[in-house]
This record gives structure tokens, C-alpha cells and sequence, in this order.
């Protein structure tokens, strides 16, 4: 057994294939690296190697690491109340929700506290069935391409791959899958504008025609699955749509929220007013797990004289709220919202002289400091390197190649199937940006190589 005090970082990797589970993998081959240390935009291995934390972790660190004032706000909290139950009041609860109400679109007046992002779509799934229960509109409709989380529920919302592997047994009844607002990868091969939106307009006849529906869940920005920017007027009609037909609309903004996209929320750069808001990661910035539900006022009070049936053992838990209240104001004073627009465009100039030099970059997406590149085999085809049975069956993804040789050069970058997603924290200095953007720029000639 490895000494905890040794710094045994073969020991402590060994330990940890060993004994915990790699997500979202085969468990055979995870050999993860040990990281020790962090600070700014920047974290480090147990070898001294540093890494430019270029997508955030896992699109979470928003503030990126080390932030002083969180961690004393976060120490503060434990030596005054470190838990109570939470049908009890506390001082951090009621500033938190306080700052919450001068930062979320003005459409949202309560707020239900959980842990993770799936916990906050699994709450909204329950409050839009428990708001209609009397009609019996339970049914709620998720684009494919989307992702909600990893539990019954959510898992069922998600519109990717890693639903499939556990939908026949483990899915929830009621969730109808849409088609998403991918331009690049029109699922109906028309083009936009001349489109008409037809992807949105789609929601009201599988409205319409399916019944009983009651929500509609949609990434306002697309995350994970590839940075993808709704076409202008999308989510316009999705609410139109959605309010002419008494559905409800959720938005989730685990990912896009908290200046990612430049705005306080990704709905705010369409001046949309969602009925559920559902959000997480950047939250606290990654210091504690936090998530958020925050509903209408006409939610609110229809649940002054119905029961709402949901809660949580660390539901608006005291500490993790500290950190909440200590990252948004650190959010506010460093002026980061604004940060995240001006040094967004920086990264959309960048990306598309990248897409340019690169005959494997068949798109580029961005919106404030949230990027994506996509590889193609064929740029003409639009042939992507890999399908999702590759990243089931465990195989080498074209990705996992350029992002080794990027973290060999000491940048990290996220990679999905066939994307980067660039997130970095919105602290980064232009210069680190910009040698981000040029590591990722020098590996992609590994893509450009075997390109058909």
C-alpha cells in the first residue's frame, strides 16, 4: 500500500486504475497522469510538467485555479457553519440567492440548489411533470446531439452516443428526441437562411402530433458535442413555439453559463426567457460541486399550494454556496463577462485562420470564449475520422492523437469525437490564448496528413 505522504506517482496511478472507475471508457489501457499542482491558467503533473488548461477541465474552471478569495471563502464557510439540513435557512443561502436575482434572466424567481448538472435536469424533469401532473402533459422533448447527464433521467435527455449503451433498460418513459440546430451537419440537408428554421419549426409539429407534452429542454449553446451555435432566430421561434403551445422551456446552461459565451448566459445573447434554467460547473467555478434550478414565477407559485416533491441531503449546501457567492463576485469585479466578449473575438479570428490553413478543419465555431474545431477526413464530403462505435469499441480517435501531441507540447485541450472544444479559463492572458491556439495549430498537420 502506497505511503499517502510518499508522492509515489506510479503508486498513486496504479491505485487509482485499480480501485475507481475511468469514465466513459473501457476500464483496460486508463493510465492516467497524477496532477499535483494548479494555479491560473495553469496546472501541473507529478513530474514538474506544466499544462495551458485550454478547455477548462471539463468546461467547469471558469475562474480558473487557485482563486485565493474562493478557497477563503470556502475555509471562512467550514469554520462558521460547515452543514445543516436544508430546511433550515442560512446567511449564505439568502445572499447567494440574492446575487443569483441580479445575474439570471429577470424570467427566473426560485431557486432549487443540487450538486451536478444532472441533478438540475433531474429536478427539471420532475417540476415540469409534477406542474402538469392535473393535465398529464409529462411527455418532454431533447434534441439529439444534446447532453444532460448520466442519470435515469437526464441520461434519457441526452441526444448522443452514451445514451445507447443503457437505454433499453435504463431510460425513463416520456422523452422525445428533436433534431438539432447543427448548420454544419444539417440533419435535414437544407442550408441557412434559406432553410427557414425549419429544425425549430419541426418542434411544433412533433408537438402537435405526439401529445401531452409539457417541456422542451435545449442547450442554448450546444456543449460537449461540438460548441454548436444555434442559427440567429432559432431559439426565438423554439420559445415561440413553446409558449403558443403551453409547453415549458428549459434551458440548459451547465456548460454555456457564467460568461462562457460572453453574456452572464447563453440565452442572454438572444434576449431569450426561459421558464427553467438549469446550470452548474462555472457556478463556483469548479471550487465545489454547486448545481441550480431556477424556475418562473409562475412555477414558483403553483407550487405554493402543491407539493413539490424533490429534495437533496446536501441541497443549498452551506459551503458550496460560499464558493458560489465568492465566484460571482469575482465574476463582477474582475469584469469577466465583458472579458469573455472582447477576448472572444481574439479566438474567432484565430479560429478562422486556422480552419484556413488546415485542409483537415472543416468547421470553426465560437461564441464569446467557447470554441470548437471540427476534423474531417474530406472537407468537400464533410467525412468525418471516426463514428461513435469507434469511441465505444475503445478505439484510437483522430482527436486522441492531435490532443496527445498538443498535451507532449504542454497545452490541454478537450477532444470529443471529432472536435476540440476550446474553453479556457476567462482569466487567460491573450498571450497564453494565443499559444493555445498556435500549439493546436501546429499538431493538427497529424489530421491534415490523412486526409482523403
Amino acid at each position: 500500500m502506497v505511503d499517502k505522504n510518499s508522492g509515489d506517482s506510479r503508486e498513486v496511478g496504479k491505485i487509482c486504475t485499480e480501485l475507481t472507475y475511468g469514465t466513459w471508457r473501457k476500464q483496460a489501457g486508463w493510465s492516467p497522469l497524477t496532477i499535483v499542482d494548479e494555479s491560473g491558467s495553469r496546472f501541473t503533473d507529478s513530474n514538474g510538467k506544466s499544462y495551458l488548461d485550454f478547455s477548462s477541465q471539463l468546461m467547469c474552471s471558469n475562474l480558473g485555479h487557485g482563486n485565493e478569495k474562493i478557497r477563503k471563502a470556502i475555509y471562512d464557510q467550514l469554520a462558521r457553519l460547515e452543514y445543516v439540513q436544508p430546511g433550515y435557512a442560512t446567511e449564505i443561502r439568502a445572499q447567494v440567492s440574492l446575487l443569483l436575482k441580479e445575474v439570471l434572466p429577470s424570467s427566473l424567481t426560485k431557486y432549487f440548489f443540487g450538486a451536478s448538472g444532472t441533478e438540475a435536469n433531474e429536478a427539471a424533469i420532475k417540476t415540469v411533470r409534477m406542474f402538469f401532473q392535473k393535465e398529464r402533459k409529462t411527455k418532454i422533448i431533447s434534441n439529439y446531439n444534446s447532453y444532460h447527464g448520466s442519470t435515469a433521467g437526464s441520461i434519457t435527455l441526452t441526444g448522443d452516443f452514451r445514451r445507447t449503451p443503457v437505454d433499453t433498460y435504463y431510460s425513463i418513459p416520456g422523452i422525445v428526441h428533436s433534431i438539432p440546430p447543427y448548420c454544419y451537419r444539417c440533419p435535414l440537408n437544407l442550408k441557412f437562411p434559406e432553410c427557414n428554421l425549419a429544425c425549430a419549426d419541426y418542434n411544433q409539429y412533433l408537438i402537435k402530433n405526439e401529445g401531452n407534452i409539457g417541456g422542451m429542454i435545449v442547450e442554448p449553446v450546444t456543449g460537449t458535442n461540438g460548441v454548436i451555435v444555434p442559427p440567429e432566430g432559432y431559439l426565438k421561434r423554439i420559445r415561440e413555439i413553446t409558449s403558443e403551445n403551453d409547453v415549458l422551456l428549459i434551458t440548459d446552461e451547465v456548460m454555456s453559463g457564467w460568461g462562457r459565451t460572453g453574456k452572464w448566459f447563453a440565452v442572454d445573447n438572444w434576449n431569450i426567457k426561459p421558464d427553467i434554467l438549469t446550470t452548474a460547473k462555472g457556478i463556483t467555478g469548479a471550487y465545489l460541486p454547486l448545481s441550480l434550478m431556477a424556475t418562473s414565477k409562475r412555477i414558483a407559485e403553483y407550487f405554493d399550494s402543491n407539493y413539490f416533491a424533490h429534495g437533496h441531503t446536501y441541497e443549498a449546501h452551506p459551503v458550496s454556496l460560499a464558493a458560489a457567492k465568492a465566484a460571482i463576485e469575482e465574476y463582477k469585479e474582475g469584469k469577466l463577462i465583458e472579458r469573455s466578449s472582447e477576448l472572444g473575438k481574439v479566438l474567432a479570428k484565430r479560429l478562422g485562420e486556422i480552419k484556413d490553413d488546415h485542409k483537415s478543419v472543416g468547421d470553426v465555431r465560437s461564441i464569446g470564449m467557447f470554441g470548437a474545431v471540427e476534423l474531417v477526413k474530406n472537407r468537400e464530403k464533410k467525412t468525418p475520422f471516426n463514428v461513435y462505435e469507434d469511441k465505444l469499441e475503445g478505439k484510437q480517435l483522430m482527436t486522441d492523437r492531435v490532443s496527445r501531441k498538443a498535451m507532449e507540447q504542454g497545452v490541454y485541450v478537450n477532444n470529443w469525437l471529432n472536435h476540440f472544444v476550446i474553453a479556457p479559463p476567462l482569466i487567460i492572458s491573450e498571450e497564453d490564448l494565443m499559444k493555445g491556439l498556435d500549439t493546436l495549430d501546429n499538431c493538427l498537420t497529424i489530421s491534415d496528413n490523412e486526409v482523403d
